[in-house]
């Protein structure tokens, strides 16, 4: 045997393979898809790209497009907003109009909404584990998790699931029944004798309207399970974990039998919110750590009930998830142009927090403000402002 021979088919081999590794390496760096997570933002957050050439190479972006979307932005309402687009990990457009997307953490609205349901997730996780006083799937009972309801003021309410509290088929006291959205906790969890919220609109799962007052119950859901309030929590288990910095929750009063707790409502900046959409982007995980479990991040991309037809807000029943919204399910042309695995949440105001895994895309705007705004508009904008869409790439 020529072992001279076999010495050099040897190390010509290993050349080969480490050859190859590097050049994956380095084509993962130009096109920007190495597995980047932002440091927090004291530490210098996220990166950004300016230079229209960078901004084509690194980020596969339209320069030229996200100019039209930046206009786009500017005459779409009169607000003060902040917003930011993310591509593979870079920010390629920023835009602020007296407002800051790093420090201005004003109401997010129904944005909260998504990031509840995907907090009620990690406590579930969580509890199957053992690392919490009770456990909780979302099919359990929702009251069974929360005490401060008791007595129930409709015998309906023990058949609700923990899930049916953020996908909008939970009966309770839903926007179109014209409910104020916050209260006390007795006058929320139907002790004060108002019809409105003593009584479910309608039996769990048989129909779907937009609740408020049913992510007002998941966060009590998630006290009870972690034996922490929900912002404590949130705090540890999602915001820390993903170097948010800065935040504020709502909390709401109540009597001495039901006491004062923290609710779903929070304020966030539109970077912070975009930490969130990205981990999400990264099927739940950030760094080596799998901080939103991977089960909710696919369950979310699909109707999570058996609800059909138009419904609440002129919207697709199909459109609802666990939290989250599926905009290209919308029927009425609003979701022409959106990726099928698109989720987003619109809050009041002109606040958005979506992200799109098919084209590592993250979109955020933060107001702070309420009513109406094109949220679909916006997201179909960024998508089509991809350099694969100007037949460029």
């Amino acid at each position: 045997m020529d072992f001279h021979n076999v010495r050099r088919n040897a190390v010509a081999a290993v050349s080969t393979a480490m050859l190859l590794i590097v050049l994956v390496f380095i084509l993962k760096m130009a096109d920007g898809s190495t597995d980047y997570f932002p440091p927090p933002e004291s530490q210098g957050g996220w990166r950004t790209l300016d230079n229209p050439d960078d901004i084509q190479r690194l980020a596969g972006m339209n320069p030229d497009k996200l100019a039209e979307l930046k206009e786009w932005l500017f005459r779409s309402d009169d607000r003060s907003f902040a917003a930011v687009v993310i591509r593979r990990g870079y920010i390629v457009l920023e835009v602020e109009r007296g407002r800051s997307s790093k420090t201005d953490t004003e109401r997010v609205a129904s944005c909260s909404k998504a990031i509840c349901a995907t907090v009620l997730a990690i406590a579930s996780e969580e509890s199957q584990k053992g690392h919490t006083p009770k456990k909780m799937k979302f099919d359990d009972p929702a009251f069974d998790f929360i005490s401060w309801a008791q007595p129930l003021s409709d015998p309906r309410k023990a058949k609700i699931t923990v899930k049916q509290l953020f996908n909008h088929t939970s009966g309770i006291v839903p926007e179109s029944s014209g409910a104020p959205n916050e209260g006390a906790w007795e006058w929320i969890v139907g002790h004060t004798g108002d019809a409105k919220t003593a009584q479910l609109a309608f039996d769990p799962g048989t129909d779907l309207d937009y609740s408020t007052h049913g992510l007002h119950h998941a966060a009590l859901v998630c006290e009870d399970v972690t034996g922490m309030p929900y912002d404590h929590f949130a705090i540890e288990k999602l915001f820390k974990p993903l170097g948010i910095e800065t935040w504020w929750f709502q909390w709401l009063d109540g009597d001495e039998k039901h006491g004062r707790h923290p609710s779903h409502g929070l304020g966030l900046s539109a970077r912070e919110m975009a930490r969130i959409a990205y981990c999400m982007l990264r099927g739940g995980r950030w760094k080596e750590q799998q901080v939103i479990p991977k089960w909710f991040v696919e369950q979310t991309a699909a109707p999570t009930h058996s609800i059909k037809g138009r419904k609440t807000f002129g919207r697709d029943a199909e459109s609802w998830s666990h939290g989250w919204e599926l905009p290209a399910r919308l029927t009425d042309g609003r979701g022409a142009g959106i990726p099928k695995d698109a989720r987003f949440k619109p809050g009041s105001g002109g606040q958005l927090i979506a992200f799109v895994p098919s084209l590592d895309l993250v979109v955020t705007r933060q107001t702070g403000s309420s009513g109406a705004w094109e949220f679909e508009e916006y997201l179909r904008l960024a998508c089509h402002a991809l350099v694969e869409k100007s037949g460029k790439e």
